[in-house]
């Protein structure tokens, strides 16, 4: 069964360098694998594939999620701001907004989402129930 294994987030870039410099520098992220094609890289115990292709940036809605311990939350927010991070809201039920933080059931909940240089809307998030 498919749920027997770890799935790979993909994210469609147009320019691999570009991508490569926003994904390494900016969300300090590892390669793991690459080839002409695409990078796959190793985030936390995860991974997820930046591949080449025309339809980069086409997706409206969120194409990955960060999951965060929630005292590492603010520092990351922080971080990525130093770094030129520009945070997206947008009206939607049940959500507080802060300084471009989303805030949910009373505060437990906590999202922020942003854009790469493609436009692929990513998201980090902390409260959610892990199981």
């Amino acid at each position: 069964m498919l749920s027997d294994h770890s799935p790979t987030a993909t994210i469609a870039v147009k320019d691999l360098e570009t991508a490569r410099a926003f994904y390494e520098t900016t969300l300090g992220a590892t390669p793991k694998t690459e080839n002409d094609e695409g990078i796959l890289y190793t985030a936390g115990s995860g991974d997820f594939f930046v591949y080449r292709s025309e339809y980069a940036g086409s997706n409206k809605a969120t194409a990955m999620s960060f999951m965060l311990p929630d005292e590492a939350f603010d520092a990351e927010v922080a971080a990525l701001r130093e770094k030129g991070v520009t945070f997206q809201t947008f009206d939607a039920p049940g959500l507080e907004w802060a300084d471009g933080v989303a805030s949910m059931d009373g505060g437990q909940l906590r999202s922020a989402w942003f854009t790469d240089p493609d436009g692929n809307i990513l998201n980090i998030e902390c409260g959610m129930p892990t199981g």
